[in-house]
């Protein structure tokens, strides 16, 4: 299974992460590890997400998340130019959140 890894804007690398229960994570852990109340996913590819804060834009201030954005674009490039990623961002395996 893919190492879950949470991207902080405030950090310049990713730090590797676990569910508690060692398999998926709950709501309830994203909205702690999120530091959010409502989440929203991002695919990548038919296996990679981001979980990122639904409401991160309204925050002041909101920071853009320089490896979010990156991994998105990459990944959907009909994404640059249209929009961002702000805020903390957990990137996972789609199986390991439920």
């Amino acid at each position: 299974m893919y190492q879950p890894h949470l991207l902080d804007p405030h950090r310049a690398e990713p730090q590797p992460i676990q569910p508690r229960n060692g398999r998926s994570f709950r709501l309830a852990e994203l909205y702690e590890l999120l530091d959010c109340r409502t989440v929203d996913v991002v695919r990548l590819t038919d296996e990679l997400i981001l979980i990122i804060d639904d409401e991160g834009k309204f925050r002041n201030p909101a920071y853009l998340n320089l490896l979010a954005t990156y991994l998105w674009y990459q990944y959907q490039p009909a994404a640059r130019g249209v929009d961002s990623i702000v805020g903390r961002v957990i990137l996972c395996h789609d199986k390991q959140f439920r």
